[in-house]
């Protein structure tokens, strides 16, 4: 690490463009610039070949009439940052962006240097000791543990054909093909063995409407109305072949054994389970959508200046994060700058959050100590008891997951500030309902 010198003949200016933004002005004397340009004279000299002279051999005059311009860039280039790294530490400069070469010049016995970068804003938090939010606190009923049974169930139950008209949650297997404008058959738009789940379509969908009610062995027309005013409608003639519905399996203690994979061989211990899992579930959730609404509180009470370079990092991760979800790349038809429009707005949150919570772990004196990761590593082992504690503790304090763990823990050590100064309240709630 360099160190400023006491003797050093270095001036700097340095001035705010604005809340998040500064410029640099470095001069720097001929004594300080001098041997560097003088190593890379050297280094381009062992290494040019030019006619006429041996190799390592060509004259210094030379070497700077042909080479000037570019070796007088990298000396600048690595003078910045040399001196910008001195600076930021002498002057508790917290840049936001990597420092910008914006400009050089030299002459005969002085370098000046201009670089541009991004910083940390400087601003307070505000007192927040007077704000209050609610917590969803979740009670998992009986009832609600037999309907999670019974979509586990429904996952291992077996479709069986009825003679009898098709019923809302159905299926039906047919053939279809699709008529032109003129009630011909499109042989090129012939399919066969089409399963509609009526459960899953839409009750205004013109094939559930078409569909519910009917037996094996009927035919329907199904007419698809344009979307837009010149399109034509589209007609479909739909032979239906078989109507089945779903057959559960009975929950006992041999089922509970095949499903769990002998980790429970009764019904009780299954239900506890499950119950014990939804429990788990929604205080995860209750406590995630408490986490949510403070942070939100925070971003709209401390309107602090964002680091564009910092909403540039966010806005790559959501956008990485949409494209995992899509498969890896985004779908034919969708276009990525307009998608970064869409995600900028939550990508500026999320760095605003991020200002906000380490300038409260900075009042506060938060910091992540060895003890705190392997207290975290213990914590995390005890849901996995195949995992051992110490391979945990190995992984967290690698050079590759350490920051992240410690961000991690650092993002609780906030959380815990602010709950411990803010008022929650409980608020008794259902298990919200979801299709079955």
């Amino acid at each position: 690490m360099y160190k400023l010198s006491e003797n050093t003949a270095l001036q700097k200016n340095i001035t705010n463009v604005s809340d998040t933004e500064q410029k640099l002005e470095i001069i720097l004397s001929a004594e300080e610039f001098t041997p560097e340009t003088d190593r890379e004279i050297e280094s381009a000299r062992k290494n040019i070949e030019i006619k006429g002279f041996r190799k390592g051999h060509v004259p210094v005059a030379m070497i700077k009439k042909l080479m000037g311009s570019a070796i007088e860039a990298t000396v600048a280039e690595k003078l910045a940052s040399k001196y910008f790294v001195e600076i930021s530490e002498a002057e508790n400069i917290r840049p936001a962006s990597r420092a910008e070469l914006q400009d050089y010049s030299f002459s005969k016995d002085r370098l000046t240097i201009t670089l541009f970068y991004q910083i940390h804003p400087d601003f307070e938090v505000k007192d927040y000791s007077d704000y209050s939010f609610v917590q969803d606190i979740y009670t998992v009923s009986d009832e609600d543990v037999e309907k999670e049974i019974h979509l586990i169930l429904k996952g291992h139950g077996t479709l069986v054909p009825v003679d009898g008209p098709s019923e809302p949650k159905d299926t039906i297997i047919a053939d279809l093909v699709k008529l032109d404008g003129s009630g011909n058959a499109l042989e090129e738009q012939k399919t066969e063995n089409y399963h509609f789940n009526l459960e899953y379509l839409p009750e205004d969908n013109p094939f559930h409407n078409s569909l519910l009610g009917k037996k094996a062995g009927e035919h329907v027309t199904v007419d698809i109305e344009p979307e837009k005013e010149d399109d034509e409608t589209y007609r479909y003639e739909v032979a239906i072949k078989e109507v089945k519905r779903l057959e559960l399996p009975e929950l006992n203690d041999e089922l509970v054994k095949e499903i769990t994979q002998q980790k429970f061989e009764s019904t009780d211990d299954f239900r506890e389970d499950v119950r014990g899992q939804l429990e788990q579930h929604f205080s995860n959730k209750s406590e995630q959508d408490l986490l949510e609404t403070i942070s939100t509180k925070f971003i709209e009470e401390n309107p602090v200046p964002t680091p564009s370079a910092m909403v540039d990092s966010f806005e790559n991760m959501l956008l990485e994060n949409a494209k995992r979800q899509m498969g890896g790349k985004l779908p034919p038809g969708m276009d990525e700058s307009e998608l970064r429009v869409s995600i900028r707005p939550n990508a500026e949150k999320h760095a605003r959050w991020m200002l906000i919570s380490q300038k409260i772990a900075e009042t506060n004196k938060l910091e992540v100590t060895d003890d705190d990761i392997k207290a975290y590593a213990e914590k995390e082992a005890e849901k996995n008891p195949e995992v051992k504690v110490d391979d945990l503790l190995n992984t967290y304090m690698s050079t590759e997951f350490r920051d992240y763990i410690a961000d991690t823990i650092l993002k609780d050590k906030v959380y815990g500030i602010i709950k411990s100064s803010v008022t929650i309240n409980g608020e008794n709630k259902p298990l919200p309902q979801h299709d079955e």
